[in-house]
């Protein structure tokens, strides 16, 4: 996800109504063109044609899809809503000694105008409340990583490819895994 500016001035959020409400089965052209917009950069260097992208994001989403389904089976899916638009989605699965960030996306025009950071803030204010960790796996080219990492996330492990990172609550104290 990237709650930083993408060149263009994000349209002010002054307060409005930015709503989740779960994920459905209509969502899933959305939830595609969402995810293309966090690809598009990295589709600029691939010799595609246009089909081709479109072919290429069509796959890695099913895929990702997938791999969702299968290893965070229990996460609440949602789809984030500003005054009744969708704008992103959010993914949170909340685990005995963690809750896991596995996914957010806001749509480039919303990207850096405060939603990702509000709705950080509303998983942050939960893992207060039931004294854990908030993870999250952070791809190392992704410019959210800006925004992560100002908001108090610290890297704890690496695959090269992903950065696994951890906000701990005020006075949490780590216990093993």
């Amino acid at each position: 996800m990237s709650d930083e500016p993408n060149g263009a001035a994000a349209p002010a959020v002054n307060g409005g109504a930015v709503t989740l409400r779960p994920v459905t089965d209509a969502d899933y052209e959305f939830l595609e063109s969402l995810y293309y917009s966090t690809r598009e950069e990295e589709l600029r260097h691939f010799p595609f044609d246009d089909e081709q992208k479109k072919q290429f994001i069509a796959q890695q989403f099913a895929a990702q899809t997938d791999h969702y389904n299968v290893h965070y089976p229990t996460a609440v899916k949602s789809v984030i809503e500003y005054g009744g638009e969708r704008i992103g989605r959010v993914y949170v699965d909340e685990w005995e000694k963690q809750i896991r960030l596995v996914d957010i996306a806001i749509i480039p025009a919303y990207r850096g105008s405060g939603i990702g950071t509000m709705l950080l803030h509303r998983v942050f204010q939960r893992a207060m409340a039931v004294k854990k960790r908030v993870t999250i796996h952070v791809e190392a080219y992704n410019p959210a990583l800006r925004l992560y990492e100002r908001l108090g996330f610290t890297k704890t492990d690496t695959n090269g490819i992903y950065y696994l990172m951890e906000w701990c609550p005020p006075g949490y104290v780590k216990t093993a895994s």
